[in-house]
């Protein structure tokens, strides 16, 4: 029997000269049926706490560590699922043919969402309004999906309407500190994030910097962290002429031969 899902995607520090080491692109994929009692958890751990803003990860500090910890607690029992691609920016190659910065972001979206194109459930995408480009973003985004035909509905929204953004901010900033601590991007002196982080890590039973199995259904981390495939953004001509960029669809992806 089809079921139909609500994919609700977020990204961090993605622009291309922002001073952040990593571009981070990840979903929280929740049941349809399951959305309302899961607003209302939501929103019981934060009428619990207090706590009256929106939720994000720029605002775990010492003060709202227990209420962060437990809304982890609370998406680790549930069958909500997380994924995130994860890319170091500086490995980005724009010297080929036809390849842009932005090339490679949409790209990215690709790789996180490609995998939704199963025959048996149907998918509800939105995205967070991030700027003013948000809806050309969209039409790209649109165009480079568009064969899959499980993907019935695309739509922006603004974080503050989803809980499920706003769940996909937490994960996918409790990813990127430890990153950019591991890099020395930033000291990691909020020791509430840290804790966070430790007890994120704890729970999914993973390291969250590196890639996880195919397996992991619940907490996926897929990087990319090295220059390029050859396969999957060059392939020779059919006339053995100059290499072309492969298109979308055909992009491998394949986690092998990354020079």
């Amino acid at each position: 029997m089809s079921k139909t899902f609500n994919i609700y995607c977020d990204e961090s520090t993605h622009l291309k000269n922002d001073g952040h080491p990593y571009m981070l692109l990840s979903y929280v994929s929740i049941a349809y049926p399951q959305i309302k009692m899961a607003k209302e958890q939501i929103k019981a751990i934060k009428v619990k706490y207090n706590y009256e803003g929106e939720l994000k990860w720029t605002n775990v500090h010492d003060a709202t560590f227990p209420m962060y910890n437990e809304l982890i607690k609370y998406f680790f029992t549930t069958d909500i699922k997380f994924r995130a691609v994860v890319v170091d920016k500086s490995q980005i190659d724009e010297t080929r043919p036809e390849y842009t910065f932005n090339d490679f972001y949409f790209r990215m979206y690709y790789q996180l969402l490609h995998h939704l194109s199963d025959m048996e459930n149907e998918y509800n995408v939105f995205f967070d309004i991030k700027d003013t480009c948000s809806h050309k973003k969209l039409h790209t985004l649109q165009d480079i999906l568009k064969w899959n035909s499980s993907i019935r509905h695309f739509q922006f929204i603004r974080s503050h309407e989803s809980y499920f953004v706003q769940l996909a901010d937490i994960l996918m900033g409790a990813i990127n500190y430890n990153l950019r601590i591991e890099k020395g991007d930033v000291e990691g002196k909020v020791i509430a994030k840290r804790k966070l982080v430790d007890k994120i890590q704890e729970h999914a039973d993973i390291s969250l910097n590196r890639t996880t199995p195919l397996s992991k259904k619940k907490f996926n981390l897929f990087f990319i962290l090295s220059r390029g495939c050859r396969h999957c953004f060059l392939r020779p001509s059919p006339a053995g002429g100059r290499p072309r960029p492969r298109s979308w669809r055909s992009g491998c992806f394949c986690r092998r031969n990354w020079l």
